[in-house]
């Protein structure tokens, strides 16, 4: 299971829910004051996964204002971007004289170092807002200070592409924590990255512009994100990535020459991950291991059997009942 941090208001009597809750994240590392109805019974339940030094959180919680202050941020600056996916309701986000509003399946983007008052609201006669999102050290995306700066506050759409790969990532991984161990985490943070940088370079489209390194690693990222979305093609191969990307296969060699691994092993080392998982999850205990197997593009059983046996030591079968097992 990830390493998860929680916050629910449920644990406390109503009088004292909003309180409560306003000292707690008065009291985080990203300090914020709250605001709203302090007399109706606040409802909040936050969660914080560990994705190495990304942070995974989701959050459900009634009307409220969080507002970022100067003085919060002289008090503790952790010097993060913050990505929000909204799910349900509206936020509005005011930071450096802008104001924008969000809507469903809206992703944006700001930075902790910035005071900003975020305003959450429902609608259509729901109750509660929800939402989730990432907290990534600045130092981490591949992308400079002021190509980012640029898509601050910007709306980005989860409702296709990369967009859409992103927002799917971060819900399974939420709904999926307990089929993943600890150190899984800085893995799916990586990969977390990766596609939120993939997002940005396809927003921006400013690949003639990058210099030459930056340019390199952003076709990287955007050809893994192209993989995650095909890994259940058994057809995907170096040859058919390129031709989608406009590229020789030779050069799509090169550009892996640079990465820990070539892209046929990356390929097969996320497939097997994938099946892995699935291989784990309770949920999925009666789901025939060949049907895994074709979902993650091996279509002959036999074939991903050796893959398996080879990158985990033993067959899926008995890995199955090792993880699943009452």
């Amino acid at each position: 299971m990830l390493i998860e941090r929680a916050f629910c208001t449920r644990d406390f009597l109503a009088p004292d829910r909003f309180s409560y809750w306003r000292e707690h994240i008065s009291q985080t590392h990203i300090p914020m004051d709250v605001g709203g109805d302090r007399t109706a019974d606040t409802t909040v339940s936050q969660r914080i996964l560990a994705l190495g030094a990304v942070q995974l959180w989701t959050m459900e919680h009634s009307p409220m204002t969080l507002r970022r202050t100067q003085k919060l941020i002289e008090q503790s600056d952790p010097e993060l971007y913050h990505l929000s996916l909204n799910l349900r309701g509206t936020m509005g986000l005011s930071s450096s004289g802008h104001e924008a509003e969000y809507e469903p399946y809206d992703l944006v983007l700001h930075d902790t170092s910035r005071p900003h008052l975020i305003r959450a609201t429902t609608s259509h006669g729901e109750d509660t807002i929800l939402g989730t999102g990432l907290f990534i050290p600045r130092k981490l995306l591949p992308l400079s200070d002021n190509v980012i700066d640029s898509l601050i506050m910007q709306r980005l759409s989860a409702r296709e592409g990369i967009g859409a790969l992103l927002a799917q990532f971060l819900t399974q991984v939420n709904r999926d924590s307990g089929s993943y161990r600890p150190d899984d985490g800085p893995r799916l943070g990586t990969v977390a990255i990766n596609l939120l940088s993939a997002l940005f370079t396809h927003a921006l489209d400013v690949s003639g512009s990058l210099p030459p390194e930056t340019h390199r690693q952003a076709l990287v990222l955007r050809i893994r994100a192209f993989i995650q979305q095909h890994l259940h093609d058994p057809h995907l191969t170096p040859r058919t990535i390129a031709s989608a990307h406009h590229i020789s296969t030779s050069y799509l060699h090169r550009l892996f020459q640079h990465e820990e691994e070539t892209i046929a092993a990356w390929i097969r080392h996320q497939r097997l991950d994938h099946a892995r998982r699935d291989l784990a999850d309770p949920a999925q205990r009666t789901t025939p291991i060949h049907a895994i197997a074709a979902r993650w593009g091996f279509p002959r059983a036999s074939d991903f059997t050796r893959a398996f046996r080879t990158a985990c030591g033993i067959p899926p079968k008995e890995y199955r009942h090792q993880h699943t097992v009452e």
